[in-house]
């Protein structure tokens, strides 16, 4: 289980005790579930360094080994290709993130306690709503002395990370470096160690999985007869972990004829408060029917499998 960063303002040593911390350079496919541990401590040390700690990363900042803000920046963000992150009711869903980390020569982003990573929150940045991070520990290559490339992960576990329907909406991403300077990781000084917090990387959406089925019937059916075509539309609903119907949206009836690869949109219909479309059709040629929903900034687009109607 990833331990979720709630950290505003903390003093004192933290007690890193269970959490391993790999280099940012460990061979790929190596399970870390560092990301929520290192936000915990680069906020912690932003927050020992007030006032002078800020959310992205200083170029005024000290060398590599000392406390406080290091000269390292994130760039060139990217998750899930650009598209958006669409989450179900129960299976986990990982996405591929992708960032460059530009820093000093004397930042050693592969020592063996230097920790990097990006999120994705909600809400505001110091009193989020809701964070994502990954569960797996960044992989970076180097391009140059000061430059390297990294991959990682954004991980989301239904059950676990989502906190309702208001979860569908837009995210923002923010990565943080700490280097522990030395540090015994099962005991840490905030005011000790060297920190990145940067906002503000990029933006994507989280949306609710949809799904749509249909069924058009008789079949057979007698040509110039009527075709009934009747389909469900759903969406994942994050306060109970289950499909429901989804209300007042147009969804779209397609023909495809048989021997060809087109579907041509026959007409519009709209669900009712259960989620159900219903209309029929006149039966001219043998062919696919299907259901088409576009989708909304909430939800993605879904089409059904097309329901093969022979014409007698």
């Amino acid at each position: 289980m990833r331990i979720r960063a709630t950290v505003a303002a903390v003093s004192g040593a933290l007690a890193l005790s269970a959490l391993a911390l790999p280099s940012a350079a460990q061979a790929d496919g190596a399970h870390g579930s560092t990301g929520s541990s290192t936000a915990q401590l680069a906020r912690a040390a932003q927050s020992a360094a007030a006032p002078t700690g800020a959310k992205s990363g200083a170029r005024s900042a000290a060398s590599a080994d000392e406390p406080g803000p290091l000269d390292l920046t994130f760039s060139k963000f990217t998750v899930n290709g650009g598209k958006p992150l669409v989450v179900g009711t129960t299976y986990t869903k990982r996405v591929p993130t992708t960032f460059t980390v530009t820093h000093a020569a004397n930042v050693d982003i592969f020592a063996e306690d230097f920790m990097l990573e990006v999120g994705l929150y909600r809400g505001s940045f110091d009193n989020p709503a809701n964070e994502f991070y990954g569960d797996d520990t960044p992989v970076c290559k180097k391009v140059s002395a000061t430059v390297a490339t990294c991959k990682g992960n954004i991980a989301v576990y239904p059950e676990f990370d989502l906190f309702g329907n208001a979860d569908a909406t837009k995210w923002k991403a923010v990565g943080y470096a700490v280097a522990l300077n030395g540090q015994d990781p099962e005991d840490v000084d905030p005011g000790d160690i060297g920190f990145v917090v940067q906002d503000n990387l990029g933006t994507t959406l989280v949306q609710r999985a949809s799904k749509q089925t249909v069924n058009a019937s008789p079949e057979p059916v007698k040509k110039g007869g009527t075709i009934t075509v009747t389909g469900w539309l759903s969406r994942a609903n994050w306060d109970d972990y289950k499909y429901h119907g989804y209300t007042s949206q147009s969804v779209k009836l397609q023909f495809r004829k048989k021997g060809s690869s087109t579907y041509t949109t026959v007409k519009t219909v709209r669900t009712n408060n259960k989620g159900d479309a219903k209309t029929t059709v006149k039966a001219t040629v043998d062919g696919y029917w299907r259901y088409s929903f576009a989708g909304t900034s909430t939800t993605p687009a879904a089409t059904a499998t097309g329901d093969y109607v022979d014409v007698k």
